[in-house]
C-alpha cells in the first residue's frame, strides 16, 4: 500500500499562506506533524495571515503544528527550529524549502541587498535547512526533501531575462540535485517541484500583475496535491528529478485540471516563468 503522512514530521521554510500553507494543509489532512520556519508574526496588509493563522489552519484539520517565528536566513534559527521538531515529534521525515524571494529586476537594477537576500534565503536556506535536517532524515523510513524550484533551463529567454532572480532559485534546484546524488546510496529522495502555471498567491498579486495575472492562474491547491504525490512515493522510487505539477498529477491519471483554475477554464492559463 503507498503510505500517508499520517503521524509523519515535516519541517518547512515559509508556511504562512500560499503554496506553502497548501502544501502543510494537505498533509495535515492524513494527521502529519508540521514544523513552520517564518517570520510573520503579527498581521501585514500586504499579506495574508501570519505564521500563527496558518498553524491554526493545519490543527483544524487534523494535524499537529509548530510555529517557530524566525528569519530562515539564521543558522540559530534553523538549529532551533530543528531542535525543537525533534524533541516535540521525534524525528523529522519530510523537509520542505518553500521559503524564497522573488525579484526579477534586470542586472542593473537589482541593488546588492537585493542580490544578497534572493541568495541567502532561496539558495543558502535551502542548503543549510536541508543540512540540519539530514541528520533526522537519514533515520527516517522514508526520507524527502522537497524544494520549490525550477527545472534548469538554459535557453538565453530565462538566462538572460533576471539573472539575478535565476541564479537563486537555480541554487536551490542544483543543491536538491546534489542531495539526491550524494545521500542515494541512504535512500533520501531530493526533488524539486514548480508549478506549470502562475499560482494565485500575494507574490503573483503583489508583484507579477494582481487580478489580471491571478485571473490566468491556478490555486495553490495543485501544488498541493502534486507535492502529496511526491512525499507520499517510497524515497527509493523517485529521487533527482525537477518535476512540473501538472506532469506529476498527469501521472496519476488526471487528465482533466481545470478545477484549479482560478475561473475554473484552462483556456487563458499563463505559463510559469522558466518553462517554455
Amino acid at each position: 500500500m503507498k503510505p500517508d503522512l499520517s503521524g509523519r514530521t515535516l519541517v518547512m521554510s515559509g508556511g504562512s499562506r500560499g503554496i506553502g500553507l497548501a502544501i502543510a494543509v494537505r498533509a495535515a489532512r492524513d494527521g502529519a506533524n508540521v514544523v513552520l520556519i517564518a517570520k510573520t508574526d503579527q498581521p501585514d496588509p500586504r499579506l495574508q495571515g501570519t505564521i500563527h493563522t496558518a498553524a491554526a489552519a493545519i490543527e483544524r484539520v487534523g494535524g499537529q503544528a509548530l510555529a517557530v517565528v524566525g528569519d530562515v536566513r539564521s543558522d540559530v534559527v534553523i538549529s532551533s527550529a530543528v531542535e525543537q521538531a525533534v524533541e516535540r515529534f521525534g524525528g523529522i521525515d519530510v523537509c520542505v524549502n518553500n521559503a524564497s524571494v522573488l525579484n526579477l529586476s534586470s542586472t542593473l537594477d537589482l541593488s546588492p541587498s537585493r542580490y544578497d537576500l534572493m541568495q541567502d534565503v532561496n539558495t543558502r536556506a535551502t542548503f543549510m535547512l536541508t543540512r540540519a535536517c539530514l541528520p533526522h532524515l537519514l533515520v527516517s523510513n522514508n526520507p524527502h526533501v522537497l524544494t520549490l524550484s525550477p527545472p534548469l533551463n538554459l535557453s538565453p529567454r530565462w538566462m538572460g531575462a533576471h539573472v539575478g532572480y535565476t541564479i537563486a532559485k537555480y541554487g536551490m534546484s542544483l543543491a536538491t540535485l546534489g542531495f539526491a546524488a550524494e545521500f542515494t546510496e541512504d535512500g533520501l529522495a531530493a526533488n524539486c517541484l514548480w508549478p506549470r502555471t502562475l499560482i494565485a498567491t500575494d507574490a503573483v498579486a503583489n508583484l507579477l500583475g494582481g487580478d489580471q495575472a491571478v485571473a490566468r492562474a491556478r490555486s495553490p491547491q495543485i501544488m498541493a496535491d502534486a507535492a502529496y504525490a511526491v512525499l507520499t512515493t517510497p524515497s527509493r522510487e523517485r529521487s533527482g528529478q525537477l518535476l512540473v505539477d501538472e506532469d506529476v498529477l498527469n501521472e496519476l491519471g488526471y487528465a482533466d485540471l481545470s478545477g484549479y483554475s482560478v475561473t475554473g477554464s484552462d483556456a487563458n492559463l499563463q505559463t510559469d516563468i522558466f518553462l517554455d
